[in-house]
């Protein structure tokens, strides 16, 4: 049996959270899934959001991967995710974001490639790359080089009335800024649209690939270097090292393959690498799963409490 340790000296807490309020579900429902599950809480649940978000302590024992599993399979039957942190430096001072389906829901690409009667083909490729099937670089210039000669003015049109911010993305940035944290947007999508959604939302950073544009049209080529997997990992890593802060001070929140070095490095070196919505092969690799939640959830996993929470009013 697997076992999942609580960091000394403080422990760890279960944190289950959803989309849509549960106002019947009652904190004994949550300790009686913990009973079923096999769980030994140190104490009782309690509410970190009223109908949304709740949290079960767990100590310093250790709990089996197996139970959270189970817990996980009750759970999930009422559209609630469960996840194991540790309550050791729980508040991160670093976000770092992936966008396209994450901070947005749409993947810029294979919107455009829709307008060019192309949508199957180039979503194809983007499934694949998301999976790890092939290599996110070369799934990315094979996809813009199909879009060669693209007016602009369809970028411009999904750029401003086409593009839909994730339930929680608001809250999830204004609650850490307001708390003192450093947020930053980085992609492997494009600076066309990663600054005005980092702007709309708040983000003190934003990084992302560049696309080459000509005489109004798109060229097919990406402008290098190209942001994609290890590079999202060594942005974490020059973020926290420009901001004075460790590794285990991020939460980072991504779906997709080249995601995945980033989130690992996070969760290997104490900090929060949160799998949302995520691609099989990265929902495989992730201790932490945002699968049924809004991005609000993470504010929960860092104990943030109802009264806690920013929710700014949408532009």
């Amino acid at each position: 049996m697997t076992q999942i340790r609580s960091p000394e000296p403080t422990g760890s807490v279960v944190v289950l959270s959803r989309a849509c309020e549960a106002p019947s579900l009652a904190l004994s429902d949550i300790s009686a899934w913990c009973t079923r599950a096999g769980l030994a809480p140190t104490g009782g649940a309690k509410v970190l959001r009223a109908g949304l978000a709740w949290e079960v302590p767990c100590g310093r024992d250790a709990i089996s991967s197996e139970q959270l599993v189970a817990l996980r399979e009750i759970a999930a039957a009422e559209q609630i995710d469960c996840n194991l942190v540790s309550t050791t430096a729980r508040r991160k001072k670093l976000l770092i974001a992936d966008m396209e389906s994450t901070v947005i829901k749409e993947e810029c690409l294979d919107e455009l490639a829709a307008a060019l009667g192309i949508g199957e083909k180039i979503a194809d490729i983007t499934q694949r790359a998301m999976n790890a099937e092939i290599s996110f670089e070369a799934a990315l210039r094979e996809r813009v080089g199909l879009l060669a000669g693209l007016d602009e003015g369809v970028l411009a049109q999904l750029r401003d009335t086409g593009l839909t911010i994730m339930p929680g993305a608001r809250a999830l940035v204004a609650t850490m800024r307001a708390h003192g944290a450093f947020c930053a947007l980085v992609s492997g999508g494009f600076t066309y649209f990663a600054e005005p959604v980092g702007t709309a939302l708040g983000f003190d950073h934003v990084q992302a690939n560049r696309i080459d544009i000509a005489d109004g049209r798109l060229t097919g080529d990406v402008i290098p270097p190209i942001l994609g997997r290890e590079a999202k990992r060594t942005a974490l890593e020059a973020i926290a090292a420009d901001r004075g802060v460790s590794i285990g001070d991020a939460v980072c929140v991504g779906d997709g393959a080249n995601d995945l070095a980033m989130l690992k490095a996070a969760t290997e070196l104490g900090g929060i690498g949160v799998a949302f919505n995520a691609k099989p092969a990265v929902a495989r690799e992730a201790n932490v799963r945002i699968d049924h939640s809004g991005l609000d959830a993470l504010l929960y996993l860092q104990g943030y409490r109802e009264a806690e929470v920013v929710t700014p009013a949408a532009a």
